[in-house]
């Protein structure tokens, strides 16, 4: 799984985007509202890890998901 952090403009706020090793778009979130059912993905439990990833996570820079 990859993850990538898309900045917005104006009014439109920072997304996340969760892809799978084909880079196929399979989650949509805003960064300052984590995604709830994590469980989809195989990620239930890792909240906090994700959202220090997230704060951490440079703009337009694809990287694999290892948590």
């Amino acid at each position: 799984m990859h993850i990538i952090k898309i900045k917005g403009k104006a009014k439109i706020p920072d997304y996340i985007q969760l892809r799978d090793d084909d880079f196929v778009l399979i989650a949509y979130f805003r960064a300052d509202r984590p995604l709830k059912k994590l469980e989809k993905y195989g990620l239930e439990g890792k909240e906090n890890e994700l959202q220090k990833i997230i704060e951490h996570l440079p703009f337009g820079k694809i990287q694999p998901l290892n948590i």
